[in-house]
């Protein structure tokens, strides 16, 4: 299909097929296994549930488990790596002339805005919020959260020195500033975790009042009052 402007003309992707009746059943026995396996890892932990457990609470068996997840880990950090390839995504898009900082912070603020709908096609967001407890609390998957997010930092350092025009491996200030937004995002995180207010608009807020804090703690003097 094609746009006719007054000067020009432009070219529209075309719309993406309706899935067939096999893929939405697909997808729904995907989006199943994934609900079920996060609500027995929030109501009875990681650690104690079991492949098993999960397909059985899914009315599947577990070969069916493995067709959609490697682990699960897998599945565990399915909706996070969603919303991770969500986050670069807007990163790239924002306007060139962003500093690299505000960029990110930008893209933050605007991918927490789109992501909610693309979560909640797959299961709730409470579920999504909760299970971030769960992760805090669990060994093995804090550190798989960990390793997560320095893979996540270095493919958001290169995506920062594109937009830049910068060598990442020759410019230390790509990895050197996501790094500090990193930090901030980890310590946010588990402030928030241990707070009674788990909702999205409790870590919204705390995140932007440690983004705020950035410049000073950097470059201000702690002794001033």
């Amino acid at each position: 299909m094609k746009v006719v402007g007054a000067s020009a003309t432009v070219e529209t992707p075309p719309s993406a097929p309706r899935p067939g009746l096999r893929e939405l059943k697909k997808q729904r026995t995907r989006d199943l296994l994934l609900r079920s396996a996060l609500e027995l890892f929030t109501a009875h932990g990681y650690e104690e549930t079991t492949v098993d457990d999960i397909a059985e609470a899914a009315d599947v068996s577990q070969r069916t488990f493995f067709r959609y997840f490697a682990s699960k880990e897998d599945a565990a950090f399915f909706v996070s790596r969603l919303a991770e390839s969500h986050f670069v995504d807007t990163v790239r898009a924002r306007p060139p002339e962003e500093a690299p900082l505000d960029a990110l912070r930008l893209a933050l603020s605007e991918s927490w805005n789109t992501i909610g709908g693309a979560v909640e096609q797959l299961i709730p967001l409470e579920l999504h919020m909760r299970f971030y407890r769960v992760i805090e609390s669990t060994p093995a998957l804090l550190a798989a959260h960990l390793r997560r997010a320095t893979e996540l930092e270095e493919e958001i350092a290169r995506v920062v020195a594109d937009r830049e025009g910068l060598d990442v491996d020759a410019d230390p200030r790509p990895r050197v500033v996501v790094a500090v937004f990193g930090a901030v995002m980890r310590v946010t995180e588990r402030i928030w975790s241990a707070r009674d207010d788990a909702g999205l608009a409790a870590l919204r807020d705390l995140t932007a009042s440690y983004l705020d804090q950035v410049a000073p703690a950097l470059t201000g003097d702690w002794h001033e009052t």
